[in-house]
C-alpha cells in the first residue's frame, strides 16, 4: 500500500515528521508500506538522508505550505501547491491509499470534503478518538470536534461508524454503543440526546446499550461513545490535560494514565469519507508521526472504508423500499 504524508504540517515539521518516518522504516512496523513525503524541497531533502537505507520512500515537491492559523477554504483555493493541496491531489487520483497531515486541521477537513469526498448517504463526516480505559483497552468516543451542533439522525450514524471501525480496524467482535447523557435512565438529558435514544434502540445495525454518564468514560460499559461534537471536543482536551498535569508536570509514572498520551495513537480519522485521512495533533512528535502511519495502515487493510460504502449502500435502498412500500 502506499500511504501520502504531508511532513510540513505541524510545529514541529518536517524534522519529527521525517524522524517518525525513520521510526516506521527502523521498527519495520508495517512491511511492504510505501510513503510518499510531501513537502518543501530545501527543507526536506537534506533530512532524509537520516532514513535507514532501502527505506521505501518517494518525495513529492509542495512549493507552499499552509499555516495553522490560516482560513481553511481561503487557503486550499488560493495555495494548490501547499502540501495538504498536493497530498489530497494525491489520493484523489489514486496515487495513495491514505494521507496523513498534522496541520491545519480546517484545511484537512475541507480539502478531504471537497477531494474524496463524503460516502453516500453520509450526512456529515465524523471524527473519533479513543478514550483509555481502566482495563488497558479503548473506548471511541466521536464526534470530538467536527460537528459542534448536531440532529439525532446525525448521531445514529456516528455510532454506525465508530461500530464498523471499532469492529474492523480494532477487532472488536461486537461493538457496544453507548449515548453520552447526564443520566442513565431513558428519558434524560435534553432534547437532542431524548430524541436520539429510541433511534439507537430501534436500530438493528448497531448494539446499544443505553445512555452512560461522565464517569463510565473509562470504563468498560461500551466500546463506542456518541455525543455532539461540543460536549465530545471538552471531554478530549479535559483528558488531554489530565496527561499535562499528572504525568508531564508532576512527573506521575501510571500505567493507566500512560495511555492518556496522545502520541500512543497519533491522530484522529475522518469517519463517513471515501478515503482513509488522519488528522494529527498539530504538536506532533516523531512517535506521534510513526504511529499515524501505523494506524493508516491498519485503515486501508481493514476494509473499513468499503465496510461503510456498503453499509450506507444498504442503508439508502432500505429507505427506498420503505418509502415504496408506504
Amino acid at each position: 500500500m502506499t500511504i501520502a504524508l504531508d511532513v510540513m504540517g505541524g510545529d514541529y515539521a518536517p524534522k519529527e515528521a521525517i524522524e517518525g518516518v525513520r521510526l516506521f522504516f527502523e521498527e519495520n512496523a508495517w512491511p511492504g508500506t510505501r510513503l510518499l513525503l510531501v513537502g518543501n524541497r530545501d527543507a526536506v531533502l537534506p533530512l532524509l538522508a537520516a532514513l535507514p537505507a532501502g527505506s521505501n520512500y518517494s518525495f513529492v515537491e509542495a512549493q507552499e505550505v499552509i499555516g495553522m492559523n490560516e482560513h481553511p477554504t481561503k487557503a486550499l483555493k488560493e495555495k494548490p501547491l501547499s502540501s495538504i493541496g498536493v497530498g489530497f491531489g494525491l489520493l484523489q487520483a489514486g496515487k495513495a491509499q491514505a494521507f496523513i497531515g498534522a496541520g491545519n486541521t480546517g484545511a484537512m477537513m475541507v480539502g478531504a470534503m471537497y477531494t474524496v469526498k463524503t460516502v453516500e448517504g453520509v450526512l456529515r463526516p465524523t471524527i473519533a478518538s479513543p478514550v483509555p480505559r481502566e482495563d488497558g483497552g479503548y473506548n471511541l468516543l466521536l464526534d470530538v470536534g467536527t460537528n459542534a451542533d448536531c440532529k439525532p439522525e446525525h448521531l445514529v450514524q456516528f455510532a454506525r461508524l465508530g461500530s464498523l471501525y471499532a469492529k474492523l480496524v480494532w477487532n472488536v467482535e461486537a461493538p457496544r454503543v453507548g449515548l453520552l447523557n447526564l443520566g442513565e435512565e431513558e428519558g434524560k438529558g435534553n432534547i437532542l440526546a431524548q430524541a436520539t435514544f429510541p433511534l439507537l434502540k430501534e436500530d438493528a445495525a448497531i448494539t446499544f446499550s443505553g445512555n452512560i454518564e461522565g464517569r463510565d468514560l473509562f470504563s468498560d460499559k461500551c466500546d463506542v461513545i456518541v455525543c455532539e461534537g461540543f460536549v465530545g471536543n471538552v471531554v478530549l482536551k479535559m483528558a488531554e490535560s489530565i496527561y499535562h498535569i499528572f504525568h508531564q508536570n508532576r512527573k506521575i509514572e501510571d500505567g493507566f494514565l500512560h495511555q492518556f498520551n496522545y502520541e500512543l495513537y497519533g491522530g484522529t480519522p475522518i469517519l463517513g469519507i471515501n478515503a482513509p485521512v488522519i488528522i494529527g495533533h498539530g504538536i506532533s512528535s516523531a512517535l506521534a508521526f510513526k504511529n499515524m502511519i501505523v494506524q493508516a495502515a491498519r485503515l486501508v487493510e481493514s476494509g473499513f472504508i468499503e465496510a461503510v460504502k456498503a453499509d450506507f449502500k444498504k442503508e439508502k435502498q432500505g429507505d427506498a423500499n420503505g418509502s415504496l412500500n408506504a
